[in-house]
């Protein structure tokens, strides 16, 4: 038995030990590696070095801070840096692999393990020899090298090489000896391995990249490199002086060995719109993470993807947390996509939105809009070629032409180069002098006029090609040429050869452009040409350029005549004379050549945002040159079409923003191209403008509420996005704990939860499971929650209740909001007995939660009030039962406390039949949107108490009986809407006026404006009447005197007048028989009306002695009477005056005046005092023995224009008009009647008057700015009224004006602030009962600046 353990323990450790060798050949690499590592304390290399070779760059503060990379020699006997980073990669597996274990072993038990080793050993050395492993494995070898290249600015260079090696090399690429970080650097370098192939792509070429590249392969074997020189020339259109400085290298990145850089952009800018002319800044916040000293990341601002670099368009800033973008004077050439980039050496972060730039306003309505994109081409000695973008809008006429201008750089004088409008977006601008800069505008005209001038284009220098590459060419870039040099026999006197290559690069039908090269022999002192031009089918050549020979290959020719063909050809010309001929160009026909686009396939609108639509159109078929395309938006049911963009873009789909949100728009689209415009493109079907609806976002805090043995309760938050549309249930997933090993994810609910909680069943106990949520609307599914942690289902034993769930809002508003929640799942040992509602300021830490309310609150829902507007609040809810108050819920919020503009309430409405109902409007409809009622906060099911109807955008919900039951709080939610609700508090009260208001609308009683009335007329007659305030033509009325019935007849006259509802009961006398009580019965469809007028007892006898004392009294007038019964007068001359006024009157009438019963003869004394004037009759009785005197200072005032003085009635009057310091005095006034006298006297001295007696002056000159205050000194008994005033016009106290009247003595006005409007006349008015006075000054306001600008000017 014993031995047969000993044979399994020996096979055992044969196994382990064939398994020791199995690794041995595994890290065979790595113990090779680690016994020539640095890390292992062994020679770095066979060679000596003097010094010690550092790698890790350090501050003062002994803090590593970078990575140095040492620059590569030609000749290296020593590993080079790169094989030491490299091999560093493999150091770790290394070390794991020679981990050496220390253990105790017998004597006896080590000489068997070295036998049985060696054995080992032995069969292992027996198969390396079999599998030579010298062969198998060999250092990097490159099979093919990468190659120089030479490339324009702007374009893409790639580096290609194959390399070969066992194990396979690894691969670095490296510019001027400094490691390329492509990952860090993805804009600019992509690095690709497959298989043995490997490249390097270096995007957007500039200058800076020109370098020499090295690649460097490294294995376990040895390393290998090699280097390819790149050449970067500049672009000829970017035009640059031959003394311009030369952009500097500059390293942006110091490498931070072993940190990796987490990037977040937030506060960032939306899409933004801005006009021409005006200043636009564009902002984001940008959070590095970790923060590294002297670390800065590279911040870039693009445009449609092309880097901006500074000018006096462009600023951008960079504040170490701000990244900001300002264009100082937009263009529309600003319009774009611009996009923020945070490059790390962890790589990239970036954020982008579009600007929209509008034009500016045009001077004259129906020109159109200025041309944008202005760049020239072809730039030689004396010709340049310029291009431009035709502008979205051409006004109220088509675009007729372009004007192109341009000026030489340093001077203000603009030149137009064509006489003739140009249809075409290109020109050839001849003429310009050799040496010279010049910018050029175009401007686009109409019928109506022409359009501003566009932004200027940038300078281009007038020369020859090759004399602008040597000029550019910098110092920087290496030299990869051979200079040879031969001697020449000297060309003075020579004349040129014949130039070659003569072709027509452009034919319209305004100009044909040519262009050669120049013939090999022309000597040193250059050429100049001569172009001739033939039309075809004769053989006359006629020169174009007869007064002077151009310098530059390129040529363009006017003034040919359309349709017809020519032939070309072109002269060389020196001092020694005119060469021959090129050979001619061919058969040219004048006309365009460039076709108009075609119209854009139909385009199709889809929503997007609130304010934006997307659109898709087809591409224009078989276009050439296309500049892009111009989309237009108009409001359905308008013909007023608005560009979205203005300029043009390349892809068939576009963002259109700026929309008004509920509106319906129909798009367009137009191509352009260096011809003009295509046709409009079909209209779009009619889209609404309203966010588009998505998925929903995912479910948030999945937790656990209950657990028992076999089933657990889960809840969560719902989704903070829906996705623009009502959440419609919800999945729960579920998956298996074991340890570390996770199962699949399984489906639990099948049909999805209307709930935010779920009991998931079936479960095993004690196994832990996870779970995650996902969330659904009419768009689909949500992605998964972030799963639970590992959950274990075993029954719970806590006593009090689980947190409530569910919490949501409605009805927000600036002081209040409703809180709902649904109770806790899980109860406890008791039921939940009510619930605690908490709040607190959103920016409050922990310590800032409070109670709503002290007593528990029987309901699931609360509504909140006293908030203060604008702020944002967190809220949660905590249930209790008999054993205690549980823990609170998740968090609800933030929420912020401001009404939603446009928000409608709840009302109540009655209509004429007396139906009673509440309605609740909405105008943010939404697809889906519904209205949903509650009562009580709880879902009206039951339709025997209300019948809702919807209809549109209003919801009315019809009481079917109102009754006591109804008494509650109803409330109305919109859904698929940012929550807008409304609630009514139906109480006992408004219960009871709602009822009496269906009462009267069932039962209407016809309003009146007047009840009965009754007045007596000429004759005594008496009227009856009354008048209704609402009626219609349908009315009746009828008439009832003691509950009979009355109709019109002798006694009777009736009249009703339905145009105002007046109602007229008229009778000739009163007798005994009509005492009683007389209606007016009115009946207007089932409305009706009664008044009702009492005339009985005494009333009744008081008006019917009133009617015939008016009977009478017409009886009486019927002859002479009189009007006015016999009175008095006394006159300026104290004559007593008897009078009277007569009626009706007639010639025969005799008239006759009595005195003390005696009557007047015509012959007596009196009978010449009598007067008759028509009806007026006077008697002049005389003086009857009253004086009165006035006197002033003892002396009697006489009678005059300006002093006057008479009797009204019982009064005595005495007038001054206009009084004079002479008029000052006592005045007194004696009344005798030759036995009795009265006395009067009046002081009117002067001494107590109001006045002004001093503290103003004239006049008060004050600066712009300052404060004036003046104070007046008034005087008089009693103590006088004051006010000041201004130009005539009384102040008031204000902000401004500041008046006080101290102590009755001191008036003072303060002007803060003084401008020039302040200047004016100015009075302080005082008034008392002896008089008033005004003291007047002048204020004048000045302003310093103005003043020396008008000096300046003199």
């Amino acid at each position: 038995m014993s031995g047969s353990v000993q044979v399994t323990q020996k096979q055992q450790q044969k196994l382990q030990l064939h398994q020791q060798l199995e690794e041995k050949q595994h890290y065979e690499s790595s113990y090779y590696l680690s016994t020539r590592s640095s890390v292992s304390k062994q020679a770095f290399s066979t060679h000596k070095t003097s010094t010690k070779r550092t790698y890790l760059a350090m501050d003062k503060d002994k803090e590593v801070i970078g990575y140095v990379i040492p620059m590569f020699r030609d000749d290296v006997t020593e590993e080079g840096i790169n094989y030491v980073a490299m091999r560093n990669l493999f150091v770790r597996e290394a070390r794991e692999a020679m981990e050496v274990k220390v253990e105790k072993k017998t004597r006896s038990k080590h000489v068997r393990e070295s036998a049985e080793r060696m054995e080992f050993d032995r069969e292992w050395s027996e198969f390396r020899k079999k599998m030579h492993p010298d062969r198998l494995t060999h250092p990097p070898e490159f099979i093919v090298k990468p190659r120089g290249q030479t490339v324009w600015e702007g374009k893409t260079v790639r580096l290609h090489c194959t390399v070969a090696g066992w194990p396979k090399p690894r691969i670095a690429w490296y510019k001027n000896n400094v490691l390329i970080d492509a990952k860090a650097h993805p804009e600019k370098y992509t690095a690709e391995s497959t298989y043995n192939m490997h490249s390097l792509e270096i995007k957007n070429c500039d200058f800076l990249d020109t370098a020499q590249y090295y690649v460097s392969a490294l294995n376990v074997k040895g390393e290998a490199s090699s280097a390819a020189t790149v050449v970067v020339k500049r672009f000829q259109d970017r035009e640059e002086g031959p003394f311009d400085p030369k952009p500097r290298k500059t390293n942006f990145y110091v490498i931070f060995h072993g940190v990796t850089f987490h990037t977040s952009i937030i506060d960032k800018f939306e899409v933004a719109f801005g006009r021409e002319g005006e200043t636009l800044s564009l902002g984001c916040t940008v959070i590095i993470f970790p923060t590294v000293k002297k670390y800065q990341p590279e911040v870039v601002w693009y445009r449609n993807s092309v880097p901006l670099k500074p000018s006096k368009w462009v600023h951008t800033h960079w504040s170490g947390e701000r990244a900001t973008l300002t264009l100082t004077h937009l263009n529309k050439e600003d319009e774009g996509m611009y996009t923020l980039r945070v490059n790390t050496k962890s790589g990239f972060d970036s954020y982008s939105a579009y600007v929209f730039v509008k034009d500016a306003d045009v001077e004259l309505e129906g020109v159109p809009v200025a041309p944008l994109d202005v760049r020239c081409h072809d730039a030689n000695k004396d010709y340049v070629v310029v291009t431009w973008k035709q502008p979205a809008v051409e006004g109220s006429s088509p675009i007729l032409g372009y004007y192109i201008d341009r000026c030489e750089v340093g001077t203000h004088h603009w030149a137009q180069c064509n006489d003739a409008p140009v249809k075409y977006a290109r020109f050839p601008v001849t003429g310009l002098v050799e040496g010279r800069s010049y910018v050029f505008r175009v401007r686009a005209f109409n019928n109506v006029g022409v359009s501003r001038p566009s932004r200027i284009s940038d300078p281009v220098v007038a020369m020859d090609p090759s004399d602008r590459a040597r000029l550019r060419a910098g110092p920087l870039a290496p030299w990869t040429g051979v200079i040879k040099f031969t001697e020449e026999e000297p060309t003075v006197g020579v004349i040129p050869g014949e130039p070659t290559d003569v072709v027509v690069t452009e034919a319209t039908k305004s100009y044909v452009v040519l262009a050669w090269k120049p013939p090999e022999q022309r000597g040193h002192e250059g050429v100049m040409y001569y172009i001739e031009k033939c039309i075809q089918g004769t053989d006359t050549w006629q020169r174009v350029n007869t007064g002077m020979p151009v310098k530059s290959p390129r040529f363009a020719i006017f003034d040919l005549a359309e349709g017809k063909s020519y032939n070309f050809r072109v002269r060389c010309c020196n001092s020694a004379g005119v060469g021959e001929p090129s050979v001619p160009t061919g058969d040219t026909i004048v006309g365009d050549k460039l076709d108009l686009p075609s119209a854009p396939g139909n385009p199709v609108a889809t929503r997007n945002t609130d304010t934006s639509v997307v659109v898709t159109w087809g591409a224009s078929k078989d276009v050439k040159h296309l500049v892009g395309y111009y989309i237009e938006s108009s409001v359905t049911g308008t013909d007023v079409w608005m560009p979205c963009n203005n300029k043009p873009v390349k892809q068939t789909r576009f963002v259109c923003h700026g929309l008004t949100t509920g509106s319906n728009y129909v798009f367009r689209v137009k191509a352009v191209n260096a011809a003009g415009y295509s046709q409009n493109s079909s209209n779009s079907d009619a889209v609404l403008v309203q966010a588009a609806i998505s998925v929903p976002a995912s479910p948030t805090n999945v937790n656990l509420l209950e657990a028992v043995k076999d089933y657990m309760v889960l809840g969560w938050t719902a989704p903070t996005d829906n996705g623009g549309a009502d959440i419609r249930g919800y999945f729960v997933d579920y998956r298996t704990v074991k340890g570390n090993i996770y199962g699949k994810w399984h489906e639990m609910n099948q049909k999805a939860l209307t709930t935010t909680s779920y009991k998931a069943e079936n479960l095993k106990e004690n196994v832990f499971y996870q779970f995650q949520v996902r969330a659904m609307n009419m768009a689909g599914v949500s992605k998964p929650s972030l799963p639970t942690a590992s959950l274990e289902c075993k029954e719970w034993t806590i006593t009090i209740p689980g947190p409530p769930v569910g919490l949501y809002v409605m009805e927000v508003r600036d002081t209040s909001v409703v809180v709902l929640w649904e109770p806790p799942v899980f109860d406890g040992r008791s039921p939940v007995n009510g619930y605690y509602l908490d709040i607190k300021d959103a920016s409050a830490g922990e310590e800032g939660w409070k109670a709503v309310h002290e007593k528990t609150n029987k309901g699931k829902f609360m509504k909140v009030t006293r908030l203060t507007a604008g702020t944002s609040y967190v809220f949660r809810v905590r249930s209790q039962n008999l054993v205690g108050v549980g823990k609170p819920s998740q968090d609800l919020g933030p929420i912020l406390a401001q009404t939603r503009p446009g928000t409608k309430e709840i009302y109540v409405d009655v209509d004429d039949n007396g139906v009673i109902s509440m309605i609740f409007e909405c105008s943010e409809m939404k697809e889906g949107s519904q209205f949903v009622w509650f009562k009580n906060y709880q879902e009206i099911t039951d339709t025997s108490r209300l019948t809702i109807a919807t209809q549109g955008g209003k919801s009315r919900a019809i009481f079917n009986s109102l009754s006591m039951e109804d008494l509650g709080t109803f409330s109305c939610m919109v859904t698929n809407t940012e929550g807008i609700s409304s609630s009514y508090i139906l109480t006992e009260e408004a219960l009871l006026r709602l009822l009496d208001l269906s009462h009267e609308h069932k039962f209407p009683v016809i309003p009146f404006k007047n009840e009965m009335a009754m007045e007596l007329l000429e004759k005594g007659c008496v009227r009856f009447w009354a008048q209704m305030e609402k009626f219609t033509s349908a009315c009746q009325v009828e008439y009832v005197f003691n509950d009979v019935i009355i109709e019109q007849g002798k006694k009777y006259t009736m009249k009703f007048d339905k145009s105002s509802g007046l109602i007229e009961l008229f009778m000739d006398s009163l007798e005994v028989t009509d005492e009683g009580t007389f209606t007016f019965n009115l009946v207007d469809g089932k409305a009706k009306g009664t008044t009702s007028l009492v005339l009985i007892g005494d009333e009744f006898r008081e008006l019917q002695r009133k009617s015939e004392f008016e009977r009478a009294e017409w009886v009486r007038k019927q002859g002479p009477h009189f009007v006015e019964y016999l009175g008095f007068t006394v006159t300026q001359e104290c004559d007593v005056l008897l009078k009277c006024k007569l009626g009706n009157i007639k010639p025969v009438t005799e008239i006759i005046w009595s005195k003390d019963s005696i009557e007047i003869a015509e012959d007596d004394e009196d009978a010449a005092k009598i007067e008759k004037k028509d009806c007026d009759l006077t008697f002049n009785i005389g003086k009857v023995g009253l004086t009165v005197v006035l006197d002033l200072k003892d002396a009697k005032i006489a009678a005059s224009e300006r002093v006057k003085s008479g009797v009204t009635g019982e009064q005595l009057w005495l007038k001054i008009n206009e009084p004079t310091e002479k008029d000052k005095g006592k005045y007194t006034m004696d009344i005798f009647d030759g036995k009795d006298g009265v006395k009067r006297v009046l002081d009117l001295t002067g001494k107590d008057r109001a006045r002004v007696v001093g503290g103003l002056p004239d006049v008060v000159a004050i600066q712009e700015g300052k404060s004036l205050n003046l104070t007046g000194n008034v005087w008089g008994e009693p103590a006088p009224e004051v006010c000041w005033v201004k130009n005539d016009k009384e102040l008031v106290s204000d902000d401004h004006y500041k008046l006080k009247f101290e102590h009755g003595k001191f008036a003072s006005i303060t002007i803060a602030a003084v401008t020039t409007a302040d200047s004016g006349k100015y009075a302080l008015v005082v008034k008392n009962k002896y008089g008033k006075e005004a003291g007047e000054f002048t204020v004048s306001v000045y302003n310093p600046d103005e003043e020396s600008r008008e000096d300046k000017k003199d």
